[in-house]
């Protein structure tokens, strides 16, 4: 069936009034609240609803809508946004959850088979899981059901981070959709909401920190399993983190042989069980180059660094002169490794031994610098969750100051736009460096050789 607008159901309200208690009324408060902004604030609404396949068009937010299936049964899912354009509505069902409530396949599947029946274009969950982007979903489910019905997620802090980036980065018009922004931001940043910032690396931290260290660990572990996609989860929150900060979409990158998920945990699983790394790389955009992160267990450091091309043109020390003119601010025990052409050579120094001394990392005439990879090292927290001393505030606050120190400091070489060959210079031009009276010469020979009219 087509799914109509039914004037009963249940506008989003801003300030929702609800019978229900503890996390039911906190997961409708939530919703509820979300909804009313999405279908107010028109810059917000569009740019989170985009993505998802909707078009630019009037939007309308309900909750609870009630459903009755073929079984006699009524489902009423969290929220239902409707955007209109040009007389067709695209509709998305929406399940929310609060706290440490967590998303099931039974319930996703059952909003996705009501979705398929009442003709409704996309099913979106919104909880504390992070996902890279909200094509990506974070439990399994049938991929049979998606035939004609898609399905997004979204985390809590994701919304946050998109509302604050509209609001400071962006840009509101209307004054009063700007504070009604405003609001929303200061309820999802409340903790009473429900919302969680990521603050925990989960119960199988402690175990699998000490098994690192004794090179104990096996990818088949179960712990093992659970601190590296808790470890994505931490990544992904940075990205958030400083696509908040920046203004810019923060994205996590994929290597090429870790394109799907499960390629990408079964790298991880095994880097963790083997070498007791945990890694991942990070783009910001306009750049010089991808943030890489090393969080090394078992020498309990944290390895921050990029890669950087060397100029094509000028000898070794003019390419290295480069580079430290761009590194004024940077610590000096910033690791500068220097890559050589057609060799798997390299050289290495501090960057305060090179301030002193260049020669330090200078090849011989007979290489050529490739390229300079630039590492901040520093002690890993160890602590599990979020605070002093925590494993989860030594990269966030790592990766930001190598980020600050380091790589916003840096330009991509860029080659010098070609010259032209100086022009052949003219009777009048050549004169020009002589005597005044070689100019007037120069002028009537110009003149008696012109055509007459």
């Amino acid at each position: 069936m087509t799914l109509l607008r039914d004037e009963r159901w249940p506008v989003a309200r801003l300030i929702p009034m609800t019978s229900s208690t503890g996390v039911e009324a906190k997961e409708r408060n939530a919703a509820s609240a979300l909804l009313a902004v999405l279908s107010h604030v028109d810059e917000f609404g569009r740019t989170l609803l985009k993505p998802l396949g909707a078009p630019a068009g009037k939007i309308e937010a309900f909750v609870e809508a009630p459903f009755k299936l073929d079984n006699g049964k009524t489902l009423r899912p969290d929220g239902l946004i409707g955007v209109t354009r040009a007389g067709k509505t695209w509709w998305a069902l929406v399940e929310c959850k609060i706290a440490d409530q967590a998303l099931t396949p039974e319930q996703m599947e059952g909003y996705l088979d009501l979705a398929r029946s009442a003709g409704i274009d996309a099913v979106l969950s919104i909880s504390n899981h992070y996902t890279t982007s909200s094509s990506d979903y974070p439990i399994p489910i049938d991929r049979k059901k998606l035939r004609k019905v898609s399905i997004h997620h979204w985390s809590w802090v994701r919304v946050l981070t998109e509302a604050e980036v509209q609001k400071v980065h962006r840009g509101i018009k209307d004054p009063d959709q700007a504070y009604i922004l405003d609001e929303l931001i200061r309820y999802l940043s409340d903790p009473r909401s429900g919302v969680v910032q990521f603050d925990d690396m989960g119960p199988s931290w402690t175990k699998v920190r000490e098994g690192a260290r004794d090179h104990t660990l096996r990818k088949t572990d179960a712990d093992v399993a659970a601190v590296a996609s808790r470890w994505d989860e931490l990544i992904r929150f940075l990205s958030l983190d400083l696509t908040k900060e920046l203004g810019r979409d923060v994205r996590q990158l994929a290597r090429r042989q870790e394109a799907a998920a499960s390629d990408r945990a079964q790298a991880l699983r095994r880097s963790l069980a083997e070498s007791g790394r945990l890694y991942a790389d990070i783009q910001i955009p306009d750049t010089a180059g991808p943030l890489e992160i090393v969080a090394d267990l078992s020498t309990r450091q944290i390895v921050v660094s990029t890669e950087l091309a060397a100029p094509k043109e000028g000898q070794s020390r003019g390419r290295l002169s480069w580079l430290l003119r761009q590194l004024q601010k940077a610590p000096p025990d910033l690791t500068v490794e220097v890559l050589l052409a057609r060799t798997s050579q390299t050289l290495s120094a501090p960057l305060g031994q090179i301030r002193d001394d260049p020669s330090a990392v200078l090849p011989d005439r007979t290489r050529e610098i490739r390229s300079f990879r630039l590492s901040l090292r520093r002690d890993l927290g160890l602590n599990r969750q979020a605070g002093r001393g925590s494993f989860i505030d030594s990269v966030l606050t790592n990766v930001r100051t190598f980020y600050g120190e380091v790589l916003q400091q840096l330009t991509p070489w860029k080659a010098r736009a070609p010259k032209l060959p100086p022009l052949k210079p003219g009777p009048i031009e050549s004169a020009a460096a002589g005597a005044p009276e070689a100019i007037d010469d120069a002028l009537d020979r110009a003149e008696e050789e012109a055509p007459s009219s």
